[in-house]
C-alpha cells in the first residue's frame, strides 16, 4: 500500500516538474521520454529470465498482464487487435485518473496524466524489439485506452 502512494506521488511530481517551466503546457514529450526510458529499463529486468516471445501478439499479452501488473497492480481490462499491427489496451480504472473528478475541465488535463504510461509501453516494447507509436485516449475519467501502432517499416 505505501509503495503505491509513493509511486503516485512520484508520478505527480514528475508531471509537475516537466510542465512547470514550459511555455507550452501541452508539450508532453519530456514526460513520454521519461516513461520510455523507465519502461525500457524495467522490461530489461522483468524479462531477464523469460524466453523470447514467439510473436507480436504474445508480446502484447505479456505487456497487458505481467508488465502492467508490475506497475499498476492489476492487468489491463481488455486487449483488442485488428491483426495488422494495431492494438488497443483498455483500462477502465486507470490508476493515475482514479483520483480525478469527472468533468470537462479535468478531461482537458487528462493527457498529462497518461503521457508517462504511453512512454512506458513504448519503451517496454522497444526493449523487446518492437518499434511502435503509443497514444492514449480518455473519453470518460477514469477509463483510458492506449492505442499501440506497430511500425513495421
Amino acid at each position: 500500500m505505501s509503495e503505491e502512494i509513493v509511486f503516485d506521488c512520484l508520478h505527480a511530481e514528475i508531471v509537475n516538474y516537466c510542465l512547470d517551466n514550459r511555455k507550452d503546457q501541452n508539450d508532453l514529450a519530456t514526460l513520454e521520454y521519461i516513461g520510455f526510458t523507465t519502461g525500457y529499463r524495467l522490461n530489461e529486468r522483468l524479462t531477464r529470465d523469460v524466453t523470447r516471445f514467439k510473436d507480436e501478439l504474445e508480446t502484447m499479452k505479456f505487456i497487458c498482464t505481467d508488465f502492467w501488473t508490475l506497475i499498476y497492480k492489476k492487468q489491463v481490462d481488455n486487449l483488442r487487435t485488428n491483426n495488422n499491427g494495431m492494438y488497443v489496451l483498455q483500462d477502465r480504472a486507470f490508476r493515475f485518473l482514479t483520483r480525478i473528478s469527472p468533468g470537462a475541465k479535468q478531461l482537458e488535463q487528462a493527457p498529462k496524466f497518461v503521457a508517462f504510461t504511453c512512454g512506458l509501453v513504448r519503451g517496454a516494447l522497444s526493449n523487446l524489439g518492437i518499434n511502435s507509436t503509443v497514444t492514449a485516449e480518455v473519453q470518460t475519467i477514469p477509463a483510458c485506452r492506449f492505442h499501440v501502432e506497430v511500425n513495421r517499416s
